[in-house]
């Protein structure tokens, strides 16, 4: 262990010493890629880029890649697009204070934040919530989303061809195994005589939706993705992973990583001593409600009884009364507001009226947060393995849908117990006071689009991250780790108490900045070091990212609505305010596949990092970089490992990319980013 982190140092130390040397991994096997296809596909379909997932992530990678002139397939489970803001109704933007103000974003989510406000006649948060600066309907996100990209094509000369209902379903490689040759998909419809898709819960259907065959339910067609032709460079296409849980990671049997990393000198807040599969951070089905102007009819569902103990207002607040907690909790996340700020408030904004719209995310709420081998959400390898989910043909999208279902249930009783509940599990008597006067949405046209009023998609905070290819300085693969941005204060006695001797000098030689060969050449005990206070600079970052290091951690027993359960103890250890931060390229590179990046929340990062790099504009961010890069690969004839296998030596081509970047309106470094400037006080995202 002591050998392995005085390499990691020691790879920084290379890095200020602009020495290192070239190296690119493919120590892995492909897995079997025989396609036991039920008939022939239904349709073959080419592009110079095959984005896997809708999410905000893809979507950005499709603006940009459409800009630049590219044919575009893009896949998404459900039929809208923008994940967070979208199918899974989080339309409330989680953004950093300084960053909001500055309005320091990749262009096209400044984009995005332009047309929410004339979409909503100048109202920038037709919400009035208070938790951000914009919140809005998720049904309004898709439409804007459709026009952008639309805008992107005209633009660009570029050809999208959207596959909404579409789930990825095998993987063939070139001969060597280190390209991605082509992907088979299913895309789904209602079967004759049924009711439309939305209608049931993601739970019902979505093991269906998996399958080759036709059901009674869905009917199939079987798409095959190929590149549009050979090129001169040595990738005819590129595939990229944007999926909520990173699929194709798990699809392709790429090194990653999933749940709690082991406490180490590079995540010394982690809670744990060996990885933690299971903890994974909650997931959410959001849910819309109407403030209604009499008391409506809550019908009790016949669960409630399970999921009641759970529930509550989390936090005492001074000078609330009881019936303060309900206006609270609605304004959270209010989407849309009839007369926004109005003379009665409430943490800073209108209280409701008759007419508001309220989305819940609420951590005692309708957060599901599993967190052991029985109840987890997102498959282990093992897990996979055992279901068959890695045999050929064998993919069912890689979660428990016992899981999905329990949340799906969780969300509903929580609307019941905020309208008609008197319990509080946190808070005891007093807090709780029935509050009918709400309606749930259900329907079609409402904010949700769906008969049942749940989420299309629940919203996932965590899932597979990649481990990056090993360089300088990540012997074990490049990762992004809480060190690397943390504001934490390290010097709390917790630290030393948890971390061995030499592990904490370690600790201490990451944050040393400028000072870190000093501190190796001198032998400086770690009292006497003194940190930076900024984050790592990376020569090769491609976006930007800043959000706290924010948890919603996974429950300690199962099932995680049991009676006088308690979050697992430690997580938030790591919660708190953090530094600005990049997001450099090796993040992006999986092992093996030299013809796919990563472009959504499972970059190759830590589960502390990746409690930060989760938000929307860094999806937004990362995208961009996604899609210029594959676009600047494609015409120098490169692949992008090759941008960054000889750092920390310059990298000529990598230098052209990222200015190019940045003429586009994408920064890779936030203003006065540099290894001097140590002043960032007024980052602080919260």
């Amino acid at each position: 262990m002591r050998q392995r982190f005085f390499r990691t140092t020691l790879g920084s130390v290379l890095l200020l010493l602009g020495l290192g040397g070239s190296l690119s991994v493919r120590a892995q096997t492909p897995p079997e890629t025989a396609l036991p296809l039920p008939r022939n596909p239904d349709a073959t379909v080419t592009c110079e880029v095959l984005i896997v997932g809708g999410g905000l992530a893809g979507t950005a990678t499709a603006y940009e890649s459409l800009k630049a002139g590219r044919t575009v397939c893009l896949t998404e489970l459900t039929d809208w697009l923008g994940g967070q803001i979208s199918s899974q109704g989080t339309t409330a933007l989680d953004e950093s204070r300084r960053q909001r103000q500055l309005l320091f974003y990749a262009q096209g989510y400044l984009a995005l934040r332009d047309r929410v406000r004339a979409y909503y006649g100048g109202r920038q948060n037709p919400g009035d919530c208070w938790v951000s600066a914009a919140c809005f309907l998720p049904e309004d996100a898709h439409t804007m989303l459709s026009e952008m990209l639309a805008e992107a094509a005209r633009a660009g000369g570029g050809e999208l061809k959207w596959f909404p209902n579409t789930v990825p379903k095998d993987l063939t490689y070139n001969a060597d195994g280190s390209q991605v040759a082509s992907l088979v998909a299913v895309q789904h419809r209602p079967a004759p005589g049924t009711p439309p898709l939305n209608t049931e819960p993601l739970s019902m259907v979505i093991e269906d939706a998996y399958e080759y065959s036709d059901s009674p339910r869905l009917q199939k067609t079987i798409i095959q993705f190929v590149p549009t032709e050979a090129t001169a460079g040595p990738a005819d296409w590129y595939v990229v992973e944007a999926t909520e849980t990173g699929e194709l990671i798990a699809l392709a049997q790429l090194p990653y990583r999933l749940g709690l990393d082991a406490r180490s000198p590079l995540d010394p807040s982690s809670p744990v001593t060996s990885n933690d599969a299971y903890c994974t951070q909650g997931f959410t089905y959001t849910f819309a409600m109407e403030k209604m102007a009499e008391p409506q009819p809550q019908i009790v569902p016949e669960f409630y009884p399970q999921y009641e103990p759970y529930f509550s207002y989390e936090n005492p607040r001074q000078g609330f009364a009881p019936e303060d907690y309900y206006d609270f909790v609605f304004t959270y996340r209010r989407l849309w507001a009839v007369q926004p700020r109005r003379a009665e408030r409430i943490a800073g904004v209108g209280r409701p009226q008759p007419g508001d719209i309220s989305m819940q995310n609420w951590t005692w709420g309708n957060d599901y947060r599993p967190g052991t081998a029985q109840d987890n959400l997102i498959y282990t390898p093992e897990q996979l393995r055992q279901d068959g989910q890695l045999a050929p043909g064998g993919w069912r999208g890689g979660l428990r849908t016992e899981a999905l279902r329990r949340g799906e249930e969780n969300a509903i009783a929580y609307y019941y117990w905020l309208t008609t509940g008197t319990t509080d599990s946190q808070l005891g008597e007093g807090f709780k006071v029935p509050n009918p006067n709400s309606r749930f949405l259900r329907g079609f046209d409402a904010p949700m689009g769906t008969a049942h009023g749940l989420s299309k998609y629940p919203y996932i905070r965590e899932g597979r991250r990649i481990i990056g290819r090993p360089s300088p300085g990540y012997t074990d693969g490049f990762t992004i780790h809480e060190v690397d941005f943390s504001w934490a204060d390290f010097r709390r006695e917790q630290y030393r108490e948890t971390l061995s001797e030499s592990d904490y000098l370690a600790l201490w030689r990451e944050l040393a900045g400028l000072s870190v060969i000093d501190t190796i050449l001198n032998r400086t005990p770690p009292e006497e070091i003194q940190r930076r206070t900024r984050s790592r600079i990376y020569p090769d970052s491609v976006g930007i990212a800043q959000y706290a290091i924010d948890f919603h951690p996974c429950m300690a027993e199962s099932p995680p609505e049991a009676p006088g359960n308690i979050e697992r103890p430690g997580v938030r250890k790591a919660h708190g305010q953090a530094y600005p931060a990049q997001i450099p390229l090796r993040a992006m590179i999986p092992q093996r596949l030299d013809n796919m990046l990563v472009a959504s929340k499972s970059i190759a990062a830590s589960t502390i990092a990746a409690a930060a790099y989760r938000v929307h504009s860094f999806e937004w961010s990362v995208g961009a970089a996604a899609g210029t890069t594959i676009d600047f690969a494609l015409r120098q004839g490169i692949f992008p490992y090759e941008l960054v296998d000889n750092l920390p030596s310059q990298e000529p081509l990598l230098e052209v990319l990222q200015q190019e970047l940045i003429r586009n309106g994408n920064p890779i470094a936030f203003p006065e980013t540099s290894i001097f400037n140590e002043s960032w006080d007024d980052w602080r995202p919260w």
